[in-house]
């Protein structure tokens, strides 16, 4: 009785994985969790303060669709002061995480047979949300000798007169790759005189490391900003996963308007308390939460790229941004559901395999906990490698 469509998705492996480790957990097994991709740190008190207030203020009626006019200023500035971008409210539109404003994007552009492409290792999400607006995922292959970012001529030789949108992540969700302004500008001029659209999933922008500049896409060119749709949100960088809050720009109109169609007939309104607590999150009122939580990561990173390059067998580029590294375990097992599986059962370590990314022969390591947790793990890792197989 199910839907063709729905039969077409699979689960998200990053959460099945977490899931998992969290029963294990629940059965007195000495499980560490490496697998979620989820801040470890609460949510800035200043934004907490705006949500309590608008609670005992009574804010709790049903808003404008596509969010109230104070949020959607609150992007357009954040847009303009960060990126020095400029959209106006009627370009914006809230919703439930970023997750939804993909959607709602993909099932608003994708007809039947359209091609998009996804530069692998993508987030496992990318694939499974434009098959089912019916749409042909065409990764592109990176690796290690790349960072993990596409060049021109993949680009180039992966466009076809199917091709209706090319999705770009950086900070990369699950290599930690940072596009440069000059790789931006280069892939742009690929694409121009094409009508090919670009998801630009810029989430982990305020987490970037060693003096790393953060590029928007759609900041790079007037074409690229004609072409760009901005996805964004504050799950990762203000620690405020679960209170389901992202946001798009375009400068289509219509887009938008098609956006905010769909989601008056699915979700309505982002809840209310979430967007007067999102405006502080926005406006640089925890920038300083922000900034201690990039430093506290930066430093974790560096220790857990130290430990894991120290293994035999592993290996790790040292990410530029997001709060992952991608280790290659190609030298030991090129299966990385079972390499996975193996480090579970017997290690008790939960990591995501890069399968799931699109890419055998890795896993995703979130460094989002303490670093004597990350140190405990990397150790039984360390064990582990030594007596696989």
């Amino acid at each position: 009785m199910l839907s063709n469509r729905i039969q077409t998705l699979s689960e998200s492996l990053t959460i099945a994985i977490t899931s998992l480790a969290q029963q294990l957990k629940r059965e007195g097994k000495d499980v560490l969790g490496f697998s979620a991709g989820e801040p470890d740190f609460d949510t800035p008190q200043v934004i907490k303060d705006a949500a309590i207030k608008a609670i005992e203020g009574g804010f709790t009626k049903y808003t404008p669709v596509d969010g109230i006019p104070e949020l959607k200023e609150a992007i357009v500035e954040k847009l303009k002061r960060d990126n020095g971008l400029i959209y106006t409210a009627d370009q914006v539109i809230a919703s439930n995480g970023a997750k939804q404003s993909l959607f709602n994007l993909f099932q608003a552009t994708i007809n039947a047979g359209d091609e998009v492409i996804i530069p692998a290792p993508y987030w496992v999400t990318y694939p499974e949300l434009v098959k089912y607006s019916e749409g042909v995922p065409v990764a592109i292959e990176t690796d290690d000798t790349t960072a993990f970012k596409i060049t021109p001529e993949q680009l180039r030789n992966a466009i076809t007169s199917r091709t209706k949108m090319l999705i770009l992540t950086s900070p990369s969700n699950p290599t930690g790759s940072v596009y440069s302004r000059e790789e931006l500008e280069a892939l742009g001029e690929v694409l121009k005189g094409t009508d090919i659209l670009i998801a630009s999933d810029e989430m982990y922008e305020k987490l970037v490391y060693e003096g790393t500049k953060f590029t928007a896409t759609a900041s790079v060119s007037d074409d690229m900003f004609e072409r760009t749709i901005t996805i964004n949100g504050l799950s990762k960088s203000v620690a405020m996963t679960g209170w389901r809050f992202g946001y798009c720009a375009s400068a289509d109109r219509e887009l938008v308007k098609a956006m905010k169609k769909l989601q008056s007939q699915s979700t309505s309104n982002i809840n209310s308390i979430t967007q007067l607590a999102a405006i502080k999150g926005l406006d640089g009122s925890a920038d300083a939460d922000i900034e201690m939580m990039r430093q506290a990561f930066e430093a974790r990173c560096d220790e857990a790229t130290r430990l894991f390059n120290e293994i035999e067998g592993l290996s790790v580029i040292k990410p530029k941004g997001a709060f992952y590294l991608f280790v290659n375990h190609k030298a030991i097992e090129p299966d990385s559901m079972a390499f996975a599986k193996a480090m579970l059962e017997q290690a008790g370590i939960a990591v995501v395999p890069g399968a799931g990314f699109g890419t055998d022969g890795y896993f995703r390591f979130s460094f989002a906990t303490d670093i004597e947790t990350i140190r405990k793990g990397i150790e039984r890792i360390a064990e582990f490698v030594k007596s696989y197989r």
